[in-house]
């Protein structure tokens, strides 16, 4: 049946009636608890109730200078005056990209996008076409956006059978299947056994630096950057998350690591849509019709990708502005000495209670797992007491923490230490009840 407008209607009301599950996106709240966001300034949001929540959940992410920020909005403001979108090369993306490009050693050429899911996309095929093999090996658990390919063994309950992964969407290609391969994160020896099996068609490896919250260990991403170049594969590094949140810049080069090809996203949008693929220019330049293509192409077709709002004025001049205030000094200091904050808050709350966690993250990003043993993979993350970590984090709703339950949380620079004790806090009273019902020690 049609909807009908009621505009009485209560607006979780009306969410419910409209989108699937009530729902924009994945981030689904207990019925309880459900409501409606009005505005967001700096490190909060509010309610249509009038409520107002620290959010850690910032957009998923982009929002690294909170929300609304003043030198953000007069950006977007000023550009509006000028025209939204031209899908046509414009001044605002010309500066985004020699900023971003300048940031990424050796990166020559940049291809925007709208999404994060569109970057890692595009990049899977450009490293078919360069290379002229067909399969991309992935890392289980990590999320590369929600096409087909990513989509493998994203969050998989079954026993490992490396290098097979499974589906972890309906509606996923039988051939989505047959050109991943999935290796566990952390384990250079069983990756590199994998990569040697399938080198001849294999086109790239694909990871996340840091994994959802899960830091490489010493070494691991220098051994894929040996085992790529081993077996001519191209190391393609996804930092949609953790570009420009813990340093100007990506984080390939804090671990001393260069991909050859780099995605990124949410923070060169500023809190618009924007993504990007960067990389050589023999590689990049793959995209322009009429270039000569690489050697697995049919009759030397471009690599092709377009999208209608790809590098659209607006998002690149909210980007532009959010990189422009990330340059200052003390900025990326502040947030990393908050995400500390909130780590050691956190580890001693879990002690003082005895009970068995683990604070992960980096930087401005962390997250809690009940689990008894350290946490570098997705086993064993598997093995935590995953839903008490969403029940803990529905007690932090409710006492006025905005987070994505069951997701990793960040922070921006907006956030104080005040608001990173009341954080802290709102896990220490949520905790109890959740030890209770769970038997956590």
């Amino acid at each position: 049946m049609r909807p009908q407008l009621n505009e009485t209607e209560p607006w979780v009301q009306r969410a419910r009636r409209l989108f699937p599950g009530g729902a924009i996106n994945v981030l689904r709240l207990p019925t309880e608890e459900q409501f409606v966001v009005v505005r967001g300034e700096g490190a909060y949001i509010w309610d249509e109730a009038g409520r107002s929540y620290i959010d850690v959940v910032l957009g998923s992410g982009p929002l690294v200078l909170g929300h609304a920020h003043p030198e953000v909005r007069a950006a977007v403001t000023s550009q509006m005056e000028n025209g939204s979108t031209f899908y046509a090369v414009n001044r605002p993306a010309i500066e985004l990209a020699e900023a971003i490009l300048a940031a990424f050693p050796g990166a020559e050429r940049i291809r925007f996008t709208s999404g994060g899911s569109d970057a890692t996309y595009l990049a899977m095929r450009l490293a078919r076409a360069a290379t002229g093999r067909n399969k991309v090996l992935k890392f289980e658990g990590a999320f590369h956006g929600f096409h087909d390919m990513s989509m493998m063994s994203l969050s998989p309950t079954g026993p490992a059978r490396f290098p097979e992964g499974v589906p972890s969407s309906g509606g996923v290609s039988d051939g989505a299947h047959a050109d991943v391969l999935v290796a566990p994160f952390n384990d250079a020896e069983t990756t590199a056994a994998i990569v040697r099996e399938h080198a001849a068609d294999l086109a790239a490896i694909m990871v996340e630096p840091i994994q959802r919250d899960i830091v490489p260990l010493p070494g691991f991403l220098t051994a894929l950057r040996r085992i790529a170049d081993e077996t001519g594969a191209l190391l393609i590094m996804d930092e949609v998350v953790t570009g420009f949140r813990f340093r100007y810049g990506g984080i390939q080069e804090t671990f001393g690591v260069r991909g050859d090809l780099t995605c990124l996203g949410k923070i060169i949008g500023g809190g618009l849509p924007l993504a990007a693929v960067v990389g050589p220019a023999e590689v990049m330049d793959l995209c322009v019709t009429g270039a000569p293509a690489g050697p697995g192409n049919v009759a030397s077709l471009p690599v092709y990708f377009s999208g209608t709002l790809s590098g659209n004025p607006l998002s690149a001049s909210a980007g532009l502005a959010t990189l422009n205030v990330l340059r200052r000094p003390g900025v990326y200091e502040h947030l990393n000495a908050i995400g500390d904050q909130v780590r050691a808050g956190l580890e001693k709350v879990l002690a003082d209670a005895g009970v068995h966690g683990v604070v992960t993250g980096y930087g401005s990003m962390f997250h809690v797992h009940f689990a008894d043993g350290p946490v570098h993979s997705y086993r064993d993350v598997l093995r935590g007491r995953r839903q008490a970590v969403t029940d803990v984090h529905v007690g932090m709703l409710r006492r006025g923490v905005f987070v994505n339950p069951g997701a990793k949380s960040y922070l921006s620079a907006a956030h104080s230490e005040r608001d990173v004790q009341r954080i802290v806090d709102a896990f220490a009273d949520a905790l109890p009840d959740v030890r209770a019902k769970y038997g956590l020690d």
